[in-house]
């Protein structure tokens, strides 16, 4: 038998983890694992790029879903908007930063016990240290 007929087909489903359907999101979801790791056993936090990553057709929807959301989420505005979400999973957090007309510009999953975007650098800290301490020189004065 020639042709066409003589080829093997296989039949998957979609969403099924041995599946082709999953595309990129399930080696995502193993990084994201070996990440939440390094981070438990070595304090070493990780960053993925998810523009990076070439995805294909319900990928995005495959790995947001797999990430699931947890309890916290922070909005922040400072040169646009940025959204930070935990997942499901604690430690690792969704980083979307948005352009002017709301499109996602940038997409991160950073694997940490506390996102840097949101940690307070030095100098600010030593900026509100000064301004506190004006106020309440100010306040004592008057």
């Amino acid at each position: 038998m020639g042709g066409l007929a003589g080829i093997g087909v296989k039949v998957e489903q979609a969403g099924d983890p041995g599946s082709l359907a999953w595309g990129n999101a399930l080696p995502i979801l193993h990084e994201v694992r070996h990440a939440l790791a390094r981070l438990v056993d070595e304090g070493e936090p990780t960053v993925i790029d998810l523009q990076s990553i070439p995805m294909g057709p319900g990928d995005d929807k495959r790995l947001l879903a797999g990430l699931g959301e947890g309890e916290l989420k922070a909005e922040l505005d400072a040169l646009g908007r940025s959204v930070i979400r935990e997942c499901r999973y604690p430690g690792v957090w969704l980083i979307e930063h948005y352009n002017v007309n709301g499109e996602v510009a940038a997409r991160f999953i950073e694997v940490a016990w506390i996102p840097s975007i949101l940690m307070a650098q030095q100098e600010d800290v030593c900026t509100g240290l000064a301004g506190l301490t004006e106020f309440l020189a100010e306040q004592e004065a008057g």
